[in-house]
């Protein structure tokens, strides 16, 4: 496809199409352009065809493109899909709407605290290491749903669903099952799950939040 437009528009059918496939659907997916490593010359265009969620992973790169953006266009909400160290929360907390990326008490709090001086309640996804991958950040599943009610009774975070990455090479399904069966577990309503090569199969599962970069932007 030759343009934003049309690639935004093939990606929101399926996700129409897979979201009506398999019931009972969620009311609504949400397509999170994940645009991290691409500028703001290559964004626009998106934003041009009517995108407004897009997610970044790191702090320091989206400080450099999405203020202007922002200046420029209405409505734009903006989630932080990568690890967040600490001594960058308060610039997270300022700059995005939504972090899915609390994966530690420590970090939790530090968010808490940011929020509470910035007087700005973020919604939080905790991130869970769904294959218990050692390279990956996230909340051991079988710690995932107490730590989403610390997050909650301890922190006074705002926890609005759970996230995860599936291991590269395995079969995504079974792993998208179980995040949604911790997600009832932990009485969240919203998943995020799901990527350019297996969003259809995380919205069968019962994904809310699809996180789309390649199959938008092209390879990185």
């Amino acid at each position: 496809m030759d343009n934003a437009a049309e690639r935004l528009g093939h990606i929101r059918s399926r996700i129409e199409t897979a979201r009506q496939r398999f019931g009972p659907p969620p009311e609504h997916v949400e397509l999170v352009a994940v645009s991290k490593t691409f500028d703001a010359t290559a964004i626009r265009p998106f934003l041009d065809a009517g995108q407004r969620v897009f997610g970044e992973n790191r702090v320091q790169e989206a400080q450099a493109k999405w203020p202007e953006l922002r200046a420029s266009y209405y409505g734009i909400e903006l989630h932080l899909i990568g690890p967040l160290q600490t001594n960058k929360a308060r610039e997270a907390v300022a700059l995005f709407d939504v972090i899915q990326t609390v994966d530690r008490d420590k970090l939790a709090g530090v968010l808490a605290a940011e929020m509470a001086k910035a007087t700005r309640r973020l919604p939080v996804f905790v991130q869970v290491n769904i294959g218990l991958e050692q390279q990956k950040a996230g909340i051991p599943p079988a710690e995932a749903v107490a730590f989403a009610e610390r997050c909650r009774s301890e922190h006074g975070l705002e926890v609005a669903g759970l996230m995860c990455i599936p291991p590269d090479g395995a079969p995504a399904g079974p792993y998208f099952a179980q995040l949604a069966t911790l997600g009832r577990a932990a009485g969240v309503a919203k998943l995020s799950m799901g990527m350019s090569g297996d969003f259809e199969t995380a919205i069968a599962m019962g994904a809310t939040h699809v996180r789309v970069g390649s199959a938008l932007f092209g390879a990185r």
